[in-house]
């Protein structure tokens, strides 16, 4: 759907380069289904929003999920760096500033403040492991995924389609924030750093309370014995 413009590349190469080794790790590690069709995704069943959310949703009508949430009713679309979008300048380099991935590993694009950078999950259905590398200007404001695909048409076969992601693992939101802080001069740029640093503020305080809740219950334990 869209071709993500790269801004602002003024940081530094370390927090810019993917760890491709941690990723195919992760991948490596997480069990694909063992039925699947080659490319479309499996049905996907339209589960109601938790409850700590009651039944808000964004502007497609998909649910919001609180950021705890691994399983997910979500709006995919679909993108490619063979179309010709103004701005697309950066061929396949994503918005970290690698090369876009369509492999055992592959791209995606969100909202950074509702994926951040580096989010791996699963499709239902689907045998890949895809990673939150890119984001694009449309994107920003929703919950949508748009997954990279490397020619036009498989592009247009992929569509817009409703689908099942299970979370493996979020991504970073310091380094997001990073990133999105020497860019925010664009607006779709610092609406998304604006939201990182929100939900990365509410990521530490949910964190806190684990480890909180953990000690409490480490010391209970240890009172009990």
């Amino acid at each position: 759907m869209l071709k993500t413009t790269l801004l602002g590349l003024s940081c530094s190469s370390a927090l810019l380069l993917t760890n491709c080794t941690e990723v195919n790790s992760v991948a490596s590690t997480t069990h694909a289904p063992t039925t699947y069709n080659s490319f479309y995704p499996a049905v996907a069943v339209k589960s109601q929003s938790p409850s700590s959310l009651g039944s808000k949703t964004d502007r497609h009508g998909y649910p919001v999920y609180d950021i705890s949430d691994k399983k997910r009713y979500v709006r995919t679309t679909a993108y490619s760096d063979a179309e010709k979008e103004k701005g697309g300048i950066y061929k396949n380099y994503n918005a970290a500033g690698t090369y876009l991935k369509y492999g055992k590993v592959r791209s995606a694009a969100a909202d950074w403040s509702v994926y951040p950078l580096g989010t791996l999950f699963r499709i239902k259905g689907l045998p890949h492991t895809y990673v939150i590398d890119d984001y694009g200007s449309a994107l920003v404001g929703g919950h949508s995924i748009d997954i990279y695909h490397p020619s036009l048409s498989s592009m247009r076969r992929w569509g817009t389609r409703p689908a099942e992601i299970q979370i493996i693992r979020m991504g970073d939101w310091e380094r997001s924030a990073y990133l999105l802080k020497g860019r925010a001069k664009h607006k779709h740029c610092a609406q998304m750093y604006a939201g990182v640093l929100k939900n990365m503020k509410l990521a530490n305080q949910a964190s806190a309370k684990n480890s909180q809740q953990k000690k409490a219950t480490s010391s209970y334990s240890r009172y009990k014995g």
